[in-house]
């Protein structure tokens, strides 16, 4: 039998390992760089984001699908309309980001009328939204993981503002009628 006297003469240590991703789109954190999937057009035009939105002001708007009814009948008609407000407001581009491939968000890009100062994204791995920690499981709806809806404001390659949808897929917070209050 051991004595109870005996005791551990080395610290034993406890050590942690997060499974999870820190979001990145709040206030005072960088844009990520060199993130692999994302293309404007077709697959051959790479898009590094975070290079892209490193001098001035831009928004960022992510949402769960190209020609989805809220996506396109008002969440990306809003910055259409309002573009020379925020132009005014000092914003040099919007970019939009979905969760699609290349061709889709070209399509859609030529349906919709958008200007060149509006420029939409694919995120065709869904990595720039898996970065900020913004990719939820629609499979019941789209068949796979999408990002959900939100905006970004951001100044030299650092997020101001972030204006996420507490329902992931709502079109209020993240309206270019908000973001342009903020600006």
């Amino acid at each position: 039998m051991l004595s109870a006297k005996l005791r551990l003469t080395t610290p034993v240590a406890a050590r942690g390992f997060k499974t999870f991703a820190p979001a990145l789109f709040k206030a005072g954190d960088s844009i990520p760089t060199g993130l692999k999937g994302l293309h404007e057009s077709s697959p051959g035009n790479t898009v590094d984001l975070g290079k892209e939105v490193q001098h001035g002001k831009y928004v960022i708007v992510g949402l769960p699908a190209a020609f989805s009814p809220a996506c396109s009948a008002s969440h990306v008609p809003g910055y259409i309309k309002h573009l020379d407000q925020l132009k005014e407001k000092g914003v040099k581009q919007v970019f939009v980001t979905a969760v699609n491939d290349s061709f889709v968000t070209q399509a859609w890009a030529e349906s919709l009328g958008v200007p060149s100062d509006i420029r939409i994204i694919a995120d065709t791995l869904g990595e720039f939204a898996k970065a900020g920690d913004h990719l939820f499981d629609s499979k019941q709806i789209f068949g796979n993981e999408r990002s959900i809806r939100y905006a970004v404001i951001v100044q030299d390659g650092k997020v101001v503002q972030e204006f996420a949808e507490p329902d992931k897929i709502g079109v209020d917070v993240s309206s270019a009628e908000n973001v342009l209050k903020y600006l």
